[in-house]
Order: C-alpha cells, then structure tokens, then sequence
C-alpha cells in the first residue's frame, strides 16, 4: 500500500459512476490513496491508545494469559465483524455506509436505528478517545508541570485537545489524510520500539508468562474487577482487545472520499485489524515480559504502564516514548473526529437529524463537511462535561455511557451483516463487489459475528459495568417511541429505486455548485 496519491482519471470516474448509482453527488474531494483508508482506521483502533490506556483490564484480569491468549483471541472476535463489513463495504462504498447498508438491505426503519446506534456510539467513543489521552498526558506529564484532576481541568483540555482536531478536519481531507498517514507510520514505528525497550528491560524472558492464567479479581488487581471466577475473569480480559479493536469503520465512512473504493475499503478495514493484532500482541507480549513480577504489576490496577516504566525503563527514553505515545493518540481522536463528521453528514443529507439541511452542507473551498465536523466534535466535549457531573451511586454517568458505547457500535456493526446474511443473491443486494469473499465465506463471518456479538453484550454487562444493560433497553425503549411516534411517517431514508433516477438533475447541479 502506498500513500495517498492522486490516481487515474479511469479510476476517479468510475468511483463517481458507482456513487451516482446510488443517488448521492460527488461533493466531498475524492483524495484519498489505499494506505490512508487503512491509516485512518489503523489510526482510530490505535493500539498505543487503547492498548495502554484499557492495559489494566487484562493485567489485572487473568493477567499473562489476558495478552499471551486473550488479545489475539479478542481481535479475532472483533475482526469477524471487520471481515463481513469489508464485503458490504465493496457493493455500497458510501459515506456513513453502516447507515446505507442496514437501509437498502433492510428497510427505513433498519436504517435509521443503525444509524443512531453508530452515531451515539462514534460520539461517546470520541469523547472516550480523549478522556484517554488526557489521563496519559496526566500520568505521563502531569507531575512536572503540577496539573490537578479537576473536572475542569479535565473539560478545558478536551475542549482545547477537539477543538483542535475539529480544526485539521475542518481543511479538508488532504490535510487529514497526510496527519493519519503520518500516524499509521508513527504507531508502527513507536510499537516497534516499544517492544524493543521493553525485550531489552525485561529482568528475564519467562515466556510461559504469555499463557499462565491468574485470576487478579477484586483487590488482588487494585479493583480493576470485582471478585469473579477464573474463567469469569478471562472473559472480562477480553474486553481489552475487544475495545481495542474497533474504529475500523472509519475506512467505510470516507468511501467516497476513497480511490477505486470499491477495493480499497475493504482492503483497509481488514489489514488495520490484521497489523493492530499483530504489532499490538508484540508490543503488549514484551510489556509482559519486562514487568518485575505479574502479582505485583496487577496490584497496580490501572497504573500498572506507568509503574512498569518508571520502574524498568531510562527515564529519557521513557520521556521520548511518552511523546510518541501522546502525538499518537491525539491522531487518534483527529481520525475519530472524521469517522463522526461523515456519518453525520451521510446520515443528514437523507434528512436523518435536526437541522439536517445544514448539517449535510459542504465547504465549497474545502470540500469537507464543516457543520458536521463540529457539531460532533462539540457533542463529544458536551457529553464528557455532562456526565461527569451526575453519578448513579459511586459511579459518574460518564463511566457507566462509556462501557455502552462499544456495545452499540458492535450493534450498529452487526445489524447490516444480519441483514446481508439473509437478503444476498435478491434484488436488495444482488452481487457482492470486487472483492469478494464468495457467499460461503461471508455467510461464515456472518453467522461468527451474530455469536460474537452476543459474547460481547454477556461479557460488555457484567459488574462493574451492570448499568450497561438498563441504558442499552431504556435506549432501545426510546428508540422505538421516538420512531413509531415520529419518525416513521417522517424519515425517507436514502434514495432506492425511481428516486435515483430523479436525482440525477439534483446531482449534477450540486456538483457544479462546488465546482465553480
């Protein structure tokens, strides 16, 4: 894969045919090669984000094991959906495309709710994304520069740290595909040499660390997790990997902004998982290594990277990674900020939200979706400061919005492949796209992520994260009220048959506008 280059023209009206095919106007800048699809996702799972900042959930679980065993197994969970995702991703590369998909394959309403399950996720994982890099900055800096945990401190560097991610977005993709192309190279490199420093710190090689279970459960892992069975606290490591692992999306929501997309998409959602398994297991497998004793970094709970590297590791060279590591995950949330500004505006130009008409435009010097870029990059940082001022017992509503937040993106994910499963080879998807798995091999994938998805919500609502399971129903619950009383008579969702055809003067004329 190479960076972004501009392709042919052969290539470039191709990809515009197939997007009028489908009713939609070619107004965002088609600038993006194969490698920066695969960056932008690569830079979203990021696993110098979650891989660090999630460690403890793993270390403080069935400890070696959790990274040994647990973290290629949990990839190969979570990629299953990326696999399936990749084959509906060739017949209908759109922006927003889990939104498209679960609408042409299933119905208004299969759409719309697919929608906002990806929607509120991609929000709250933003605002996660963040709230995770500002606890690196604050463990890796905070001490030299006197910072306090303050929810204020906390919101004005958010907004500050989004903001500012919304402003490279807000140039156009140009700009932020050479930021995420950077940031593949960086996370590959930074990964690399993490997992040197680490072989080169380790006090010996005890290899069978990898795949010796322990149960680090209640104060024995610092509270990470509650007290739980053995393989209770396996299968709640998984969540590490599992949480990890997602973001791959993003190759899908900027199709239209992709060269020969109908192959580069699908090549970019599935390597980002394939690179992120492999260099991720490498990094974390050496972290596991180097670590004094496993009982003493599980008691560590979720200070168990910064103990390890103030324990074992030169402090400048500490300092350098450090630096890599926070650059890394600030790239990180930029490419989430994009993943969230195309649903949005996919899902508004089809009339989805309020004020979609707004929402849906596009900068006619940036040829980028200006309105949804801070509309979402706002609502992230709104999200951070509201929940962080109520708590249900002992815990912020922040903490118990997050642990849904990948339980909806994994529904928003299987709704379409579900659908797929059953409505392939008819009217509604009548041929897979040039990459193509073959109808066994999807159907396979298919029926993997209908099992993986229900592992993930038993394992997603287990203490401490109960709460999971009432906000997923009461979401649910007004979902259904929101559609049936409003919205069903309302949404028309993306346009199908005669109204493409309809369409077409309208495209023309948006395209012209732009082009002027």
């Amino acid at each position: 894969m190479n960076p972004a280059s501009q392709q042919g023209s052969t290539h470039q009206d191709d990809d515009v045919k197939l997007l009028h095919s489908m009713g939609y106007a070619q107004e965002l800048s088609r600038r993006m090669g194969g490698f920066s699809n695969f960056a932008i996702s690569f830079s979203i799972i990021c696993i110098l984000s979650g891989g660090i900042n999630s460690l403890a959930q793993g270390t403080s679980g069935a400890g070696g094991a959790s990274i040994g065993i647990g973290w290629p197994l949990g990839c190969m969970i979570s990629g299953v959906f990326a696999v399936a995702m990749a084959q509906i991703a060739s017949a209908y590369p759109t922006a927003g495309g889990l939104y498209h998909w679960g609408s042409i394959l299933g119905n208004r309403f299969t759409g719309w709710l697919t929608a906002w399950f990806n929607l509120l996720g991609l929000v709250t994982v933003l605002g996660a994304i963040n709230v995770g890099t500002y606890y690196f900055f604050f463990g890796a800096f905070g001490p030299m520069l006197g910072m306090e945990d303050t929810i204020t401190t906390r919101v004005i560097f958010l907004a500050i740290l989004t903001g500012g991610q919304a402003l490279c977005n807000h140039f156009g993709i140009g700009l932020t595909a050479k930021l995420t192309d950077f940031s593949g190279y960086l996370i590959f490199v930074t990964a690399i040499a993490l997992t040197v420093i680490c072989l080169a710190a380790a006090p010996s090689y005890e290899f069978s660390r990898l795949w010796t279970f322990g149960n680090f459960s209640g104060a024995a892992g610092g509270n990470v997790w509650p007290e739980v069975s053995n393989s209770w606290i396996f299968l709640l490591g998984l969540l590490l990997p599992i949480y990890t692992i997602t973001g791959y999306d993003a190759s899908a929501h900027t199709s239209e902004e992709t060269h020969q997309a109908s192959m580069s998409v699908p090549r970019g959602m599935v390597m980002s998982v394939v690179w992120s398994l492999l260099f991720g297991w490498l990094m974390l497998s050496a972290f596991v290594l180097m670590l004094p004793s496993m009982e003493e970094a599980a008691a560590q709970g979720w200070n168990v990277f910064f103990w390890a590297m103030d324990t074992q590791v030169n402090s400048v060279v500490k300092e350098l990674l450090y630096l890599a590591i926070f650059i890394s995950q600030i790239l990180c949330g930029l490419a989430t900020v994009t993943s969230v500004s195309r649903m949005i505006f996919a899902f508004s130009r089809d009339g989805g939200l309020p004020f979609s008409r707004a929402l849906a435009s596009v900068s006619p010097s940036h040829r980028s979706p200006v309105a949804a870029i801070w509309t979402g990059a706002t609502l992230a940082v709104l999200f951070v400061w509201g929940s962080s001022l109520v708590s249900i017992g002992e815990t912020p509503v922040y903490t118990i919005v997050v642990s849904c937040t990948v339980i909806f993106l994994f529904f928003s994910f299987v709704i379409p492949i579900v659908l797929g499963l059953f409505t392939f080879g008819t009217a509604k998807w009548p041929r897979m796209g040039p990459w193509n798995l073959g109808r066994g091999l999807y159907s396979l994938v298919a029926v993997l992520s209908i099992i993986s998805m229900a592992l993930i919500f038993i394992i997603g609502i287990q203490p401490p994260n109960d709460w999971a399971l009432y906000i997923t129903i009461g979401f649910l619950i007004l979902t259904g009220i929101i559609w049936f009383a409003f919205e069903a008579r309302r949404f028309q969702g993306p346009p199908i048959g005669d109204m493409i055809a309809k369409r077409q003067a309208e495209i023309a004329a948006a395209e012209e506008a732009l082009n002027k």
